[in-house]
């Protein structure tokens, strides 16, 4: 269970890191601004510094959850499990958050949280099994 739940978690990872890239590397390109709700290119001039900022915190919650999974399977269960779990509850809570800003962003939020989601619980599931 613990090698299912570890995909999850290396899913989220993955998705995170293109969230950073696109929110702190590709934010001029209008398909990636309009992907996040900015109507024009002055509103995402203006945006671009906190997207690049949010951008940094995906990917440290990645980071996080990557190095997760080495101190796991390294044999240190106890800190990479906190860690691991850690990591995805501050995604699911981000995902949360994010639905909370209105009714326009719950496939984003979705999008967003499942796979932390997943792997939140099976890593519990794992845990008792």
């Amino acid at each position: 269970m613990a090698y299912i739940a570890a995909f999850f978690v290396a899913l989220a990872a993955l998705l995170h890191g293109y969230i950073f890239f696109m929110e702190s590397f590709w934010w001029a390109r209008p398909e990636v601004w309009k992907r996040f709700g900015v109507k024009n290119q002055a509103a995402a001039n203006t945006i671009k510094p906190m997207a690049y900022n949010q951008g940094f915190y995906n990917l440290f919650l990645g980071f996080g959850a990557v190095f997760g999974l080495g101190l796991y399977f390294g044999g240190l269960w106890i800190p990479g499990v906190t860690l691991i779990l850690f990591t995805t509850a501050c995604m699911v809570l981000a995902a949360i958050v994010l639905r909370t800003s209105g009714p326009s962003y719950t496939r984003a939020a979705v999008v967003q949280g499942t796979l932390p989601l997943i792997s939140f619980v099976l890593f519990i599931v794992a845990l008792f099994t």
